[in-house]
């Protein structure tokens, strides 16, 4: 059925709820926008010019629904992107559109819930479905289908075991992650150990056909050993074959966690790890609660090179990162943030993601203010760190001394929820 339809259904369903006081229907609007510069000797500065201008607004609307057992999960996104890394996207050569994945779209999805309502100039629009699923749960077991979202591994900014759909590390807005067309299974044992399995079927984004080697079979196993958890994951994975081991455990009034990934692919097995600590205290009658991580990229590039030539020897990892799997060039990694309730309204965050072999980073300064009961104000400023030729400060393009750099950056975004 076309995207439009289902549009047309969920609207229809929004407006029942309206009237039926068994459904649950919220949301949010969104307005956001964005400024970027960039350095002397930047492919993009060529293009576009010293800076850019974004703006974004955002419309989500969702809607639950329960009978007995049953439940019905449904979300509407309209999104609107009008600025100069629209015209930006447009005009850079082939390949590396990979540093821009832009905004959401099905060629990969077994179903196609979005719609294009503008595509031209500077503005793109368009309409989909995020979320379109249904589901049943006993005291027991849990089994849903349709377009959702799912998150596993221990990961607080890589996540190696996370498959489907995991966040960009740098990225502000985190409060919804994609959905995609799957099937989700759990099973509750007596002990409280859980054994989940999903099934994401994708389509071939040249052919358009379902195969099999598109396709994401994954088992996950998490059980408790005192107080210490574990999991068990084993997966089929784009054709690769997948097995992980993680756990987490209280020690001394913090919280470790880790995972260890192995990937087998068609041309090498490739090793990850992310192990990381998290703590909680106050200081100055402030709470403030910390994080630090390391990220072994076993798939990133092992000469430390990345000019397109290196980068090009590499293809799992220019598949994975083209896939929006993988967001991580290199192979050693720091990450560190910092979360400080400066008062119960207004949270402030620094973090720092650093390439630890370049070296290169990026600091984040976040911020997150109440403005109201309904309404929020999320910024960030944002500003790469690293000499031309790293990954953070700018790796080199296929023009000479042209690098794919950018500079610092802002982030402002209002949000009205209802």
């Amino acid at each position: 059925m076309p995207p439009r339809f289902f549009v047309a259904l969920f609207l229809l369903s929004a407006a029942a709820a309206a009237a039926d006081n068994k459904m649950e229907f919220a949301g949010h609007t969104k307005f956001s926008s964005t400024s970027q510069v960039y350095p002397d000797r930047s492919v993009f500065r060529d293009l576009v010019g010293s800076r850019t201008l974004d703006v974004t607004a955002d419309l989500r609307l969702n809607l639950q629904r329960s009978v007995g057992r049953w439940s019905f999960d449904a979300a509407y996104q309209l999104l609107l992107l009008d600025g100069d890394s629209v015209e930006l996207g447009r005009a850079l050569p082939g390949g590396t559109d990979i540093f821009f994945p832009g905004l959401p779209d099905d060629g990969r999805r077994l179903f196609d819930l979005t719609d294009i309502i503008r595509d031209s100039g500077k503005t793109i629009a368009l309409h989909r479905l995020d979320r379109l699923s249904f589901g049943y749960a006993s005291e027991r077991a849990v089994f849903r289908f349709g377009r959702q979202a799912l998150s596993w591994g221990n990961g607080l900014f890589y996540a190696p075991m996370d498959l489907v759909n995991p966040f960009d590390p740098a990225a502000v807005d985190t409060e919804y992650k994609g959905g995609d067309d799957m099937l989700y299974l759990q099973y509750l044992r007596d002990s409280g150990d859980d054994v989940q399995g999903a099934y994401v079927a994708r389509r071939n984004p040249a052919s358009g056909d379902i195969e099999a080697n598109e396709a994401t079979a994954a088992v996950k196993y998490h059980g408790f050993l005192g107080e210490a958890e574990y999991d068990v994951l084993f997966a089929r994975n784009y054709g690769d074959s997948v097995a992980g081991l993680g756990a987490s455990k209280s020690v001394g009034g913090a919280i470790l966690r880790g995972d260890v990934v192995v990937t087998h692919s068609d041309i090498d097995t490739y090793l990850q790890v992310v192990a990381n600590l998290t703590y909680s205290w106050n200081w100055f009658d402030r709470n403030m609660s910390g994080a630090v991580e390391y990220f072994f990229n076993g798939i990133g590039q092992r000469s430390g090179s990345y000019d397109s030539v290196s980068l090009s020897n590499n293809p799992d990892l220019i598949d994975r990162i083209v896939r929006g799997e993988l967001f991580s060039i290199g192979r050693h990694y720091l990450a560190a943030s910092v979360m400080i309730e400066m008062t119960p309204l207004w949270g402030l965050t620094p973090t720092i993601l650093a390439n630890v072999a370049d070296p290169s980073g990026l600091f984040q300064l976040v911020t997150n203010y109440s403005l109201s009961d309904n309404m929020t104000f999320l910024g960030s400023i944002n500003v790469p760190l690293g000499p031309k030729g790293s990954e953070f400060g700018g790796i080199e393009s296929e023009m000479t001394d042209r690098f794919l750099s950018g500079g610092a950056g802002l982030f402002a975004q209002i949000a009205w929820y209802f």
